[in-house]
């Protein structure tokens, strides 16, 4: 059985409004993603030791288009 994130693999949707503004953020992906221009073809089982976070979680950077605030959310993986 793996752990796979819901929404890096499109199986759920996360609503969250921000924080600021109370637009609908959108998700960004994976914050892992934005760390150098070769993080995101890296696999995540490499790039999700580096935010030191459990690898049953996947760091996710949810952005607002009206204000431009951002959020980090960790996001639990489930079993496939």
């Amino acid at each position: 059985m793996d752990l796979v994130c819901p929404l890096c693999n499109g199986l759920k949707n996360m609503e969250v409004s921000c924080m600021n503004c109370g637009e609908k953020m959108k998700d960004g992906g994976l914050v892992s993603d934005y760390y150098d221009n070769y993080s995101p073809y890296l696999p995540i089982s490499i790039t999700g030791k580096i935010d030191g976070r459990p690898s049953s979680e996947c760091v996710h950077l949810f952005y607002c288009p009206q204000c431009g605030k951002d959020k980090r959310i960790a996001v639990e993986k489930e079993i496939l």
